[in-house]
């Protein structure tokens, strides 16, 4: 292969771009990939070389020279032309977002060189916003040879931005409500104009979102708030939110309500998340800092080891994403989502002078009576008699008590919740083939998550655990627990258990997804897409318990409904081949609902 024309890039640099080298077994499709890859917009080829750097005029071309006995000769023509700049940039379309909202996002200002991948990358930052309809996003790109200028005109359709969320059902005696308003292009500084009011002030960008769930044994309710570009001049997302639960310890045999045992959670937050330029503008660094106050009156019910006292969650989270999906984020075709984050609390072992591995040994042992006494029923204890908890006297020399409260040294023990979480998620999207008009696409997802103590004598937080499988829904969440979704299994079936058969959270879990999703139609009003998946993921309670390659499996079928109005809707057919913790047999088939979950 020679090629010809070229003076901008030498014939080592062309070379590196086309990686075909001779001697190398002819294959034209490959050939054609590497000149102009018509698939991938995004793709590293030769034609991109030169269209990302200036030359939108350039035009290569590979041309057979000789064919002889088994080898083939290729000229690759290239026809550089004049370097192109922006002239003009236009958006049209918008009619409730405003130009701000829109013009900050656009990688291609007047006066640029000309960018293929800036244009490219504007369309997906536009579709990545939700407020259009990603597949009706149309550049205009008009050249003008002439004068070495281009204008581009995007054309943006707008759709529903906003979504209700309005559930009722029954079930274990007692009706669930949920009402949630999400509000993804807001307006917080036209609130008191009442000309914006459209029905509500819209148009620059900002999310908020309210929500309540209600039945007559708990109640939850949220505020969140997101401000994309603090201050207006840089990519600085700021967001806040608050919310308040409370549960009432119920008898899930005589759906009776007991409001004398109760436990509340407090909950504020705020964070900022920057977009980075190094390695690359796909990387975002988030921080945030949160507290939590958990508070329990007389509510035993195994779900923590005390049902009386206060805790305290102080965090500071911090996490380093890069996101490069396509521009339609409700199926994304191509490009990749990455995440690494730490979860940490102040180590207050460190600094406090408690001794954690006897703390408790107060409660255990009693001193000897100093003078005749008698027991709770009236008995006669002599002096110098050891006594238990209760008051009864402890026969021969062990004077430890029977039973001790655990709950109560716990208590003090998580009184300052210490503990450090951290996490891994990476989720692939890759286009494998056409059928029809439509791409089908393969999903790769991997996580992984870890909770771990500073101390190993004050243990491991009874909060923040992971509870594995099942639709990965959260209806209400009482202990800062995260749900991870494993389908074919029932809702946190995959979590382990202690003694009693009571779910105590995994402290670490990997998963593993490969899902297939072909598009039926991905129209402004509907997106609807079909997809078939597998997966198979494992928790355990403790480190030294975890095996990565004891994974729980199943496969399925699934359908996905996205609407503006509602959000995502869909159904899930799922056969789980392995037992449950406490099971002996397979989970075999389960239907899964989903609710305004992920895409």
């Amino acid at each position: 292969m020679r090629f010809v024309g070229n003076t901008v890039y030498t014939e080592d640099q062309l070379k590196r771009v086309l990686s075909i080298e001779k001697g190398d077994t002819y294959n034209g499709k490959l050939l054609q990939e590497r000149i102009l890859n018509k698939k991938n917009p995004d793709a590293n080829d030769i034609t991109n070389l030169y269209q990302n750097n200036g030359y939108l005029f350039s035009n290569v071309n590979a041309v057979e020279t000789r064919t002889h006995n088994d080898t083939i000769d290729f000229d690759i023509r290239i026809i550089e032309g004049p370097l192109a700049y922006i002239n003009s940039v236009n958006v049209i379309g918008n009619d409730k977002t405003n130009d701000h909202v829109i013009y900050r996002e656009l990688r291609t200002r007047p006066g640029d060189k000309w960018s293929k991948e800036n244009v490219i990358r504007t369309i997906r930052e536009l579709g990545q916003l939700g407020f259009f309809d990603p597949e009706a996003l149309q550049p205009d790109i008009k050249p003008n040879q002439a004068d070495g200028t281009v204008d581009i005109e995007y054309k943006v359709v707008e759709k529903g931005a906003s979504q209700v969320e309005l559930q009722g059902g029954y079930g274990g005696g007692s009706f669930i409500g949920t009402l949630g308003l999400s509000f993804n292009n807001f307006s917080v500084r036209n609130m008191f104009n009442k000309k914006a009011y459209k029905p509500l002030p819209m148009g620059d960008g900002q999310r908020m979102a309210l929500r309540a769930q209600f039945s007559k044994y708990y109640q939850t309710y949220s505020l969140s708030f997101t401000e994309p570009w603090l201050g207006g001049k840089k990519p600085l997302a700021f967001s806040a939110s608050i919310s308040h639960s409370k549960q009432f310890l119920y008898n899930w045999y005589t759906y009776d309500v007991d409001k004398s045992q109760s436990f509340n959670i407090t909950s504020i937050s705020f964070g900022l998340a920057k977009r980075l330029s190094v390695p690359d503008d796909y990387f975002v660094l988030s921080q945030a800092v949160s507290y939590q106050y958990f508070d329990l009156n007389n509510y035993n019910t195994g779900l923590f080891t005390f049902g009386d006292g206060q805790a305290n969650n102080l965090s500071y989270t911090i996490s380093l994403s890069r996101n490069s999906k396509g521009f339609n984020p409700i199926f994304p075709t191509y490009g990749s989502e990455f995440t690494v984050s730490g979860k940490f609390t102040p180590p207050y072992s460190l600094f406090e002078k408690t001794n954690y591995k006897t703390l408790g040994d107060e409660e255990k042992y009693k001193r000897r009576t100093v003078a005749n006494t008698t027991t709770p029923n009236g008995s006669y204890v002599p002096a110098g008699t050891y006594l238990d908890a209760s008051g009864n006297p402890v026969e021969g020399n062990d004077y430890r008590l029977a039973a001790v409260d655990q709950g109560k040294i716990d208590q003090k023990r998580f009184k300052m919740l210490e503990y450090y979480k951290l996490k891994f998620k990476g989720d692939w999207y890759t286009s494998l083939t056409k059928i029809g008009d439509q791409p089908l696409v393969l999903r790769s997802l991997a996580e992984f998550g870890f909770l771990g103590a500073y101390n190993s004598a004050r243990g491991i937080v009874p909060f923040e655990r992971f509870y594995l499988g099942g639709d990965g829904l959260a209806n209400f969440t009482m202990d800062g627990r995260e749900i991870v979704q494993l389908r074919g299994y029932e809702n946190y079936a995959l979590t382990p258990v202690n003694q009693n058969g009571e779910q105590i959270g995994g402290t670490i879990y990997n998963k593993f997804t490969l899902e297939l999703r072909y598009p039926i139609t991905l129209k402004q009003s509907a997106s609807i897409y079909a997809l078939a998946f597998a997966e198979a993921g494992t928790s355990y309670a403790s480190f030294k318990d975890y095996n990565p390659f004891n994974l729980k499996r199943s496969t399925g079928l699934g359908l996905r409904v996205f609407m503006p109005m509602f959000g995502l809707l869909g159904i899930d057919f799922a056969y789980g081949f392995d037992e449950a913790p406490g099971r002996t047999q397979p989970s075999g088939w389960q239907t899964h609902f989903i609710i305004g979950q992920q895409f």
